[in-house]
């Protein structure tokens, strides 16, 4: 057997390293477990028309054996004609004549040799469906001119989900606009209904795009009635309106003020805002109130509908749709919060041990939620299976020690949350040793090794101390046994460590400015070094705002939640340095809330209020916003140590008051305004003045008298 020469990569840090050199003869043809390679998706629609693949392929020494479970029973493929599996292979070939549905379900492969088990993931087999619409009758819709109205279209499920659009009684296009538009799901909206809207019926049209098939909807016939001076059209048994009164913009999806929703990273995000009122309202999107970037995102719909194709962690937040006409404004805002599927970070890859050594399988995860991590072996779990001396869990680790051939098997990592999971297979082989005797010669193979540095283990195995620069060189390891001689040359290359020379420092920064964090490094050219961000431990997505270099990482537009701890991580075969520094980002202060009247009287009333937060820049003063009956302001300001103050005021007077604190970046937003105060009546502060009396030249027993006007 010839031994094939092997590279060896030492660091060497301060010239005080250990190097051990591990000798092992081993046969070429390996034995190992099963590795699936290849698979269906977990979501997978096939079309009716054609036979149904499923696939599992796999690798493994013997080769594997195939079997399949659908909804978690087992498959006889021998027992069904219509469903083969492909020579060497554990590949489905389903030839079905007239039910497709009955091979729908849930189907897992299990590729299996002496060795162990390896699984294929969930795959969710959907058969391609065009459903028609259920036979019904649809009542006339009536409605009076310039309200609102919603045509629901409720098209078939699928799957896979089918597209629509509305036709008219010529089957032709609705005509779409500002006013009458189609949502997501197939409803059209009115803002406001015209007399035009009743001079056709209306048809939802839904179309299946794997079989290319259309189902229609029974048309719907609309009646407009007016609200005054109506006359009668007999041939469309409709009321047509001569005018409609204006009203003030109100939001027909999503309902209210506010709303949630969640968004999938990587997936495509739509947001939708339609809004009822006459004039038809104009929509505006702004994005945590601040003019929004249009990076990645695309208003469609006369802008009633924001598209982000691609979800980045940065698209998360609040998104206000505002909808104005010349009667007034209204905003809806929805938050949209991020999640996603769990992803590898560190996929689990396979094993080879010789016997007695030791080793680990990682496989780390993220996600959000963060997922959770769960081993199986062989297909079960790891711990209802058979105890194995030697092997250890801990969280996203599998360490063995000291492995025998029995140790060997397929170990299958599951990271899932709420939103999905993904499962890898990764397996621990063990090769037996041969008994044989091992001498290591000298760099370039002269001599035997000696010297304090120098050891050769009882197993054979050659250690090195406080290794040098100067030890890089060549090994050769001879061994033999009463069968024969053989030979294994080894090259040691020792590398420099990494040092980072320029470190991320602690950084504080206002919101919407730049953030960077340097981590300039020093390596080993030779060696291939990857630099990762990590933010509170986790590692950090990039996107548009945040984005790396050589040497640095930048985030742009900083956001409040961008604050925490960032750490640079600079990673090699050989070894793994970081370094820290903190983002501390600086803000207007949140608004004052909780306002709270007391001790009123008639000319005075004590006012507290809770602060809001600072974010990281002192509050300096505050400002008292004091509206009096509904029309006009006065402004009072006081230091921001304050909580409460006494406001004076003026008898006989409404009252409502909002609390704005300030620091060093800014203003804050009004807190909620308080609850309407009403001072009661009281006398004068003063008596007139400049009181002048005189007869009136007429009437001898009468007297005018004037005085100044008195003013609150």
């Amino acid at each position: 057997v010839t031994i094939s020469s092997l590279f060896i990569l030492i660091r060497c840090p301060f010239n005080s390293f250990n190097i051990i050199f591990l000798c092992v003869l081993y046969i070429p043809t390996v034995r190992q477990p099963p590795m699936i390679f290849k698979e269906s998706p977990q979501d997978y629609i096939v079309d009716p028309v054609d036979p149904i693949i499923v696939e599992c392929e796999a690798t493994g020494n013997p080769p594997p054996v195939f079997t399949w479970t659908r909804n978690g029973v087992y498959l006889n493929v021998a027992r069904d004609p219509q469903v083969s599996m492909r020579w060497r292979s554990g590949t489905l070939e389903i030839f079905f004549w007239g039910r497709p549905n009955d091979y729908e379900g849930v189907y897992q492969c299990t590729a299996t040799n002496e060795f162990g088990s390896a699984l294929s993931s969930y795959i969710n087999l959907r058969v391609s469906k065009a459903r028609t619409w259920l036979k019904e009758y649809l009542e006339p819709v009536s409605v009076v001119v310039g309200l609102p109205l919603i045509l629901p279209c409720n098209p078939p499920v699928g799957p896979p989900k089918p597209g629509t659009y509305w036709l008219n009684s010529t089957m032709a296009p609705i005509r779409q606009d500002r006013r009458v538009s189609k949502a997501e799901n197939g409803d059209l909206y009115f803002s406001s209904i015209v007399a035009e809207d009743a001079l056709t019926n209306y048809v939802c049209v839904a179309r299946f795009p794997f079989t290319n098939t259309i189902q229609q909807k029974p048309p719907l016939i609309l009646f407009v009635k007016c609200q005054v001076l109506c006359q009668i059209c007999v041939l469309f048994y409709v009321y047509v309106a001569r005018m409609a009164a204006h009203t003030a913009p109100k939001f027909l999806k999503p309902k209210g003020t506010a709303s949630t929703t969640i968004a999938m990273l990587g997936e495509e995000l739509i947001v939708e805002c339609f809004a009822a009122g006459v004039p038809t309202p104009f929509i505006k999107w702004t994005k945590d109130w601040e003019e929004m970037s249009m990076t990645g995102k695309k208003l469609e719909n006369f802008n009633k509908t924001l598209r982000i194709k691609n979800v980045s962690m940065d698209d998360g937040g609040d998104y206000i749709c505002t909808a104005s006409n010349r009667m007034g404004s209204l905003d809806h805002v929805i938050t949209v919060r991020v999640k996603s599927v769990p992803f590898w970070v560190e996929k689990p890859e396979s094993l080879v041990l010789s016997r007695d050594d030791s080793g680990s399988i990682v496989c780390r995860a993220d996600g959000i939620p963060r997922p959770q991590i769960q081993w199986l072996v062989n297909g079960e779990p790891i711990s209802d299976a058979p105890k194995s001396p030697g092997r250890q869990v801990s969280g996203d680790t599998l360490t063995f020690r000291a492995v025998v051939p029995d140790s060997a098997a397929v170990f299958q990592c599951n990271a899932s949350n709420q939103y999905g999971y993904i499962m890898a297979n990764a397996f621990l082989a063990v090769m037996g040793k041969i008994s044989n005797q091992r001498v290591y010669r000298s760099k370039g193979g002269l001599g035997t090794l000696e010297g304090s540095r120098h050891r050769i283990l009882p197993n054979g195995t050659l250690e090195i101390r406080n290794t040098k620069l100067q030890d890089q060189g060549s090994y050769v390891c001879v061994a033999s046994n009463v069968i024969g001689r053989d030979e294994k040359e080894v090259q040691l290359e020792v590398k420099e460590p990494i040092k980072i020379v320029r470190a991320p420092h602690n950084t504080v920064v206002i919101r919407g400015s730049l953030a960077r964090f340097d981590c300039k490094i020093k390596f080993d050219s030779t060696l291939d070094v990857t630099v990762t961000w990590l933010k509170d431990k986790k590692f950090l997505i990039l996107g548009r705002r945040m984005t790396k270099d050589e040497d640095s990482l930048s985030i742009a537009d900083v956001y409040r939640r961008d604050e925490g701890v960032y750490t640079c991580r600079v990673k090699s075969e050989l070894e793994e340095v970081t370094a820290s520094a903190k983002l501390t980002v600086m803000d207007r202060p949140d608004p004052p809330s909780d306002l709270e009247i007391s001790d009123p009287s008639e000319r005075s009333v004590r006012l507290t209020w809770v602060p809001g937060l600072s974010n990281h820049s002192p509050i300096k003063g505050t400002h008292i916003y004091i509206n009096i009956d509904a029309n006009k302001n006065n402004l009072s300001s006081y230091p921001g140590s304050l909580n409460s103050v006494i406001l004076q005021l003026t008898p006989f007077v409404e009252y409502r008051f909002r609390v704005i604190a300030v620091n060093g970046i800014g203003p804050s937003k009004p807190s909620w305004p308080s609850e309407y105060y009403q001072t009661g009546g009281a006398v004068p502060d003063a008596i007139p003045r400049n009181i002048q009396g005189m007869g009136s030249g007429v009437f001898r027993n009468n007297m005018e008298i004037s005085w100044e006007v008195m003013y609150c």
